[in-house]
């Protein structure tokens, strides 16, 4: 079963332990690209089904958290602008940005069965166009064959190279033209990141604005002087997976002030500690598994969109004041650590959080179709649009939109959704934000910058990232005495800290960040 299986890849079993600067491995690692602490994993969380047997295939904590992160970004790539969450003036859809970073064979590969559960949707996609371009071959023979007859019709005209995974080993306009045959959509899922970066680098390359664009949903266009074309598409809907090693970050995103590095989502795997027996003894088709649950998601989606035009996440009053408060004192924090760089990828992690919201809330209420003994109807995309309504309507979590008239309601006629999520996948999710910000914490400590602000003193900053949201003077001083600071130097810090503003004292010996 998907609880017991072993590791997808070698080496990948490896228990997760902290980096330890003292220890002798250390030397294999890139000068300060060890934490100055240990990174968090994420907390437990009853996720929905298809994302928990995903994870089971992660052999440590950290495999577990990369499979979730991996599994998150490859199914919201698909949901693109079917699924949306107003946030921040736009409707943002969960197409998200990751990066994965660890050393060689410390379990990053496990990340290549995630691509197979968007090999199907992928895999139609060339199909269709495969049998377009021999269409077209044939009309373009019959169309030279006429002679002067020609000029009474038009020359039949190449098919749009349509695909949803792109080569990240790409062009600036060929980048473009892949998205834009796909109606904007796409999704870059590479092992080495370097392969992007090396594109990105190259003499006709320079498309991280595209990545940057894209972010946002983006208008993208280009214009070639060859033939006169011109091509846009108004909302751009890419995704990026990708992993790499310490080394490969930079030569992707050069400085902190690079617009790339707020957008990512990263994750910092530990290195390998121990050795692991790594002869699976379980039989288990990993591959097998995985394309499974693509083609049943793939079924799903298609019978989704063939019958609904968009689907809206809507928080309650309570979770929107929830989200804020978190999120507010990670804002906090990074500004008060690591100034406004941090605070710009706060202000992006919250986003990833909204996407990642409405992903979760949609699994939970598609969770049984989903998994399914015998899975989706293959049929399914073919029935009349109102037998997948019924079947929505029943689904936990999703009802009408409420313009939709009642009328149209009783006759199985709705085309828009609204979605809600449930208070502990909520919860799950907002747990997220405070590990991916340490975790982006680490990589920005990797990177230049030419920020005017003097930075703190190592132990100080590390020891302010350490410490919750919400702590005691105790827990405070606990932690405070692993870097050297004296009773003293905490006090005049708290008070210099709360006449600044910076912290909010709640009562005695309570603090929150601010």
């Amino acid at each position: 079963t998907a609880g017991t299986a072993q590791n997808l890849s070698a080496h990948t079993c490896a228990r997760n332990k902290v980096y330890n600067s003292e220890s002798p491995e250390s030397e294999e690692l890139l000068p300060g690209s060890e934490p100055k602490q240990p990174l968090p994993t994420f907390p437990a969380a009853d996720w929905p089904e298809l994302l928990q047997r995903i994870m089971s295939y992660g052999s440590t904590d950290a495999q577990n958290d990369v499979m979730l992160l991996g599994a998150l970004t490859a199914l919201g790539s698909c949901m693109e602008r079917y699924v949306r969450c107003p946030y921040g003036g736009k409707l943002q859809s969960p197409c998200m940005q990751s990066f994965i970073i660890a050393l060689p064979a410390s379990g990053k590969s496990a990340l290549s069965s995630i691509r197979l559960l968007v090999d199907p949707i992928h895999d139609q996609l060339r199909a269709e166009w495969a049998e377009e371009i021999k269409a077209y071959k044939k009309a373009k023979a019959a169309y030279e064959a006429m002679g002067k007859e020609r000029s009474k019709i038009d020359a039949p005209q190449i098919p749009a190279n349509k695909m949803f995974l792109i080569a990240g080993n790409n062009t600036g306009t060929g980048i473009l033209q892949n998205i834009m045959d796909a109606n904007g959509t796409g999704f870059i899922c590479e092992s080495e990141a370097d392969t992007l970066s090396t594109a990105i680098g190259s003499d006709y390359g320079h498309w991280s604005d595209t990545l940057r664009k894209s972010f946002d949903h983006e208008r993208l266009a280009y214009n070639r002087r060859t033939n006169h074309e011109y091509r846009e598409c108004n909302k751009s809907y890419l995704s990026v997976l990708i992993s790499g090693t310490p080394a490969q970050v930079k030569p992707l995103i050069p400085s902190a002030e690079n617009g790339l590095f707020s957008r990512q989502v990263f994750y910092c795997m530990p290195p390998i500690r121990e050795w692991v027996d790594q002869f699976d003894q379980s039989g288990a088709d990993y591959d097998r598994m995985f394309t499974l649950w693509g083609e049943r998601w793939k079924r799903l989606l298609d019978a989704l969109t063939a019958a609904v035009s968009g689907i809206s996440l809507k928080l309650t009053e309570e979770q929107k004041d929830e989200f804020n408060a978190h999120l507010s004192s990670v804002f906090g924090r990074a500004g008060v650590v690591h100034g406004d760089h941090m605070k710009s990828a706060v202000a992006r992690i919250a986003i990833n959080i909204c996407r990642i919201i409405g992903i979760v809330a949609l699994m939970r209420s598609l969770d049984a179709l989903l998994m399914a003994t015998d899975g989706i109807d293959p049929t399914a995309a073919e029935k009349p649009a109102d037998d997948m309504i019924k079947v929505l309507l029943a689904c936990p979590g999703l009802s009408p939109s409420p313009h939709v008239p009642q009328e149209n309601v009783q006759d199985g006629v709705v085309s828009q959704f609204e979605l809600t999520v449930g208070s502990d996948d909520f919860h799950a999710v907002l747990s997220l934000a405070e590990p991916l910000y340490l975790h982006s914490c680490h990589i920005l400590s990797l990177l230049p910058s030419t920020d005017s602000v003097q930075p703190q003193k190592v132990s100080q900053e590390t020891f302010l990232d350490g410490l919750p949201l919400c702590f005691t003077r105790s827990q405070a001083l606990q932690a405070s005495t692993r870097f050297g600071i004296s009773p003293g130097t905490l006090d005049s810090l708290l008070k210099r800290m709360t006449d600044k503003g910076q912290l909010q004292k709640d009562g005695r010996g309570e603090y929150r960040f601010k």
